[in-house]
């Protein structure tokens, strides 16, 4: 009887995934409105939309450093109608928290790894500092007096603040927020002084001398502003921080299910004005197979592992 069951829902399940979507699709992105996060989830929404033919809903769900947007997919029906936004805090909480409501890698699908990301070291125009030395001497000159916001406690930009403070022994209090789009806004406004963000959602500001830009996080210059140098130029040598965005579904998803919904991504990446638009954010396509993804966010566990125990950052 258990296996004429089994052989029923697999048969329900492939016929689901033959005539898939014919609903709207829930996209939750984890994290506040008005971040990167934000930014680039609703610019392929709208793509991927038309390609299936159905409309992909965004829906913020902010707090715990992302944890609880992913908790909410990882628990939700595995029919490919609600699919997680997710970034580089992804990898990260796997080690930062001692425990989590779900596991990545066993409650939560691969679909694509959509793109990769330019890190920038933002700054209030109130802060005299011009580059990185600038900034580290200022820290040294006014101990206690320079902070940084975050997208939270445990988040990539977080813990890019984390290695900067180490790196450069510089004397920076963090300040954490419930998501990047909050944090920027008091940026903007005075409230904090600094914040590593990812250069999407953050780049028409310094375009429009809101805030000012030092540096970026990674390894090379970024094409968007081929005069700011790196961190490690700036003195830092071996900083490194990026990140990057894609696609999960709940574990157990029909496979035949996955593979629409990475075409779908994928035509969307394809797009030459939606690269276009993505390469202005300061976010470079990447695309690809679950596969390519599943071994890409395992090395990135291992990766973030080595900071977040080298930062000792903990969260409760």
């Amino acid at each position: 009887m258990r296996l004429l069951l089994l052989v029923i829902a697999l048969f329900a399940w492939s016929a689901q995934a033959q005539t898939y979507p014919e609903k709207p699709i829930r996209f939750i992105v984890p994290f506040s409105a008005g971040g990167s996060t934000d930014t680039i989830s609703r610019i392929l929404a709208n793509k991927v939309s038309a390609s299936l033919g159905q409309p992909v809903v965004i829906e913020n769900k902010p707090g715990a450093g992302g944890t609880l947007g992913a908790d909410f997919v990882a628990k939700s029906a595995p029919d490919g109608y609600t699919v997680l936004f997710v970034g580089t805090s992804t990898a990260v909480n796997q080690t930062l928290y001692k425990s989590l409501p779900y596991d990545a890698t066993r409650d939560l699908d691969p679909v694509i790894h959509l793109v990769n990301l330019h890190g920038i070291l933002v700054l209030h125009p109130s802060v005299p500092a011009r580059n990185v030395k600038e900034l580290i001497a200022l820290s040294h000159a006014k101990p206690g007096t320079l902070n940084f916001a975050s997208a939270g406690s445990g988040t990539v930009i977080h813990l890019a603040g984390e290695m900067f403070k180490a790196m450069g022994k510089a004397d920076l209090t963090h300040v954490p927020y419930k998501g990047s789009g909050p944090a920027l806004m008091d940026l903007i406004g005075g409230q904090v002084h600094m914040m590593f963000a990812n250069m999407p959602g953050t780049i028409q500001h310094v375009r429009a001398g809101k805030i000012k830009v030092i540096a970026v996080t990674g390894q090379k210059r970024s094409e968007v502003l081929p005069d700011v140098p790196t961190i490690a130029e700036g003195g830092l040598q071996g900083y490194q921080a990026t990140g990057w965005f894609g696609v999960m579904a709940p574990a157990g998803t029909p496979k035949e299910v996955l593979n629409k919904l990475n075409a779908a991504f994928n035509s969307a990446l394809s797009a030459p004005e939606l690269v276009e638009i993505l390469r202005n954010e300061g976010a470079e396509v990447v695309g690809g197979s679950p596969e390519q993804f599943r071994s890409f966010m395992r090395e990135e566990i291992d990766r973030w592992a080595g900071v977040v125990k080298a930062a000792n950052v903990k969260v409760n």
